[in-house]
């Protein structure tokens, strides 16, 4: 189970790298307004009908490799057997000192003016 762990882990990670490097690389909504008046077809990965370009669509794929990952992750981190014992089982017992009496009262205090 190790072995898979360890492959899912690399796949996530590069995954999780690649969505955030074509998000970078993508023009924001205020670069496409040359779309509008026809220059921006070009950029399309299916000319001027398709809706998306290659690096949305790549973005999109990654995105869902991610998702799966992720889900790929939780499923095999949570099928592992529970380790026996606890993590406090390591620690070394060690003794508590007692805890110092109590101060007597000041003699000369007021607490014996406070009626009851």
């Amino acid at each position: 189970m190790d072995i898979l762990h360890s492959i899912i882990l690399v796949a996530h990670v590069l995954a999780g790298i690649g969505v955030v490097g074509l998000v970078l690389l993508q023009h924001g909504k205020g670069a496409d307004m040359g779309a509008a008046f026809g220059s921006g077809a070009s950029g399309s990965l299916f000319g001027a009908t398709g809706s998306a370009n290659f690096l949305s669509r790549a973005t999109a794929v990654l995105a869902a490799i991610f998702f799966l990952t992720s889900l790929g992750l939780s499923y095999v981190s949570g099928s592992r057997p529970a380790k026996s014992g606890s993590v406090m089982d390591a620690v070394p017992a060690t003794s508590v000192p007692a805890a110092p009496a109590p101060t007597p009262a000041v003699p000369d205090s007021k607490s014996k003016d406070i009626p009851k």
